[in-house]
């Protein structure tokens, strides 16, 4: 960077800016290119992984791979460090990260330590940025297995669930090519997730009345009769939400009736009881078994 300044900004079409502290352009480093390499190679013989199957992307999110006798398995460490953040991280701070990493392999896997760190990365105190930069693209913590979309992915203006038509139920666009088309680089983590492990007719990502993504979860457990909504994330500056900072700074959540537009969205894809298999009926209010979707946050 050759900026005068000791920070600079970055932001994209999505809003968001941060200041991050000039750095040098970014590469691929030698430890980098070996975890990718090697998270692919372990995720490919993986089973019963939340993100599906590949083509993957390597995301620095703190990945802890261990082996047992079905093969390769993923955990991971407390907080995962994105490369642009090695320049503000306490070496003495991510350094705690190492003596955790360290102490699972020691006490579960110490055959694994070694085949993942033949060169002792787990053993070695980090004390200065270079032992940072090293951490930060080693296999313990850029070897998190994402899908591209989950990764990096952005909804597009009316993309999520289009706003039913005047007066009719909602219609929707042909389905997403991805299950999770919305990235943790992007959304909030505990929402992104949502994503992995919903209901596969339950509409987490809706359209608001402005053409803007919003996602929602349900109030009440699959079943229950109860089709209003809990609105957990609006685009911001959208009118939306403004009427959930509102709620909140109140100390209440943003719940939306089961007639409101977000809320037909959500369900309009479950099933609707008696409607001898149509769908596009309010099903959370109804009582056919498995009519919900997910409990709310």
């Amino acid at each position: 960077m050759t900026s005068p300044k000791p920070v600079h900004p970055e932001s994209e079409s999505h809003p968001w800016s941060v200041n991050v502290g000039n750095h040098p352009p970014r590469t691929d480093s030698p430890e980098y290119t070996a975890a990718r390499a090697k998270m692919n190679q372990m995720a490919g013989q993986a089973s019963g992984m939340i993100y599906g199957s590949g083509p993957f992307q390597d995301h620095h999110g703190g990945a802890l791979w261990l082996q047992d006798s079905q093969g390769w398995f993923l955990v991971r460490n407390q907080a995962g460090i994105e490369w642009s953040a090695q320049f503000c991280a306490d070496p003495a701070k991510i350094d705690l990260l190492r003596q955790n990493a360290q102490r699972l392999y020691n006490l579960v896997s110490p055959q694994v330590k070694q085949q993942l760190d033949p060169g002792g990365l787990l053993d070695t105190p980090i004390k200065d940025a270079t032992g940072v930069a090293k951490w930060t693209d080693s296999i313990f913590n850029a070897g998190v297995p994402l899908h591209p979309t989950f990764h990096t992915g952005v909804l597009p203006r009316g993309g999520a669930q289009s706003p039913p038509a005047p007066g009719g139920g909602a219609q929707s666009p042909p389905a997403p090519e991805s299950p999770q088309p919305a990235g943790v680089h992007h959304y909030p983590t505990p929402i992104a997730d949502i994503q992995l492990f919903k209901y596969d007719d339950f509409q987490l990502w809706v359209t608001d009345q402005q053409g803007n993504p919003a996602a929602v979860a349900p109030v009440d457990k699959r079943g229950s009769g109860n089709a209003s909504v809990h609105v957990l994330y609006a685009t911001p500056g959208s009118q939306l939400a403004q009427q959930k900072h509102e709620a909140e700074s109140g100390g209440a959540p943003l719940i939306l009736g089961p007639d409101h537009p977000l809320a037909v969205q959500a369900y309009q894809n479950q099933q609707a009881p008696g409607s001898g298999g149509s769908s596009g009926g309010t099903a959370g209010s109804g009582g056919a078994p498995g009519a919900g979707g997910t409990p709310g946050t």
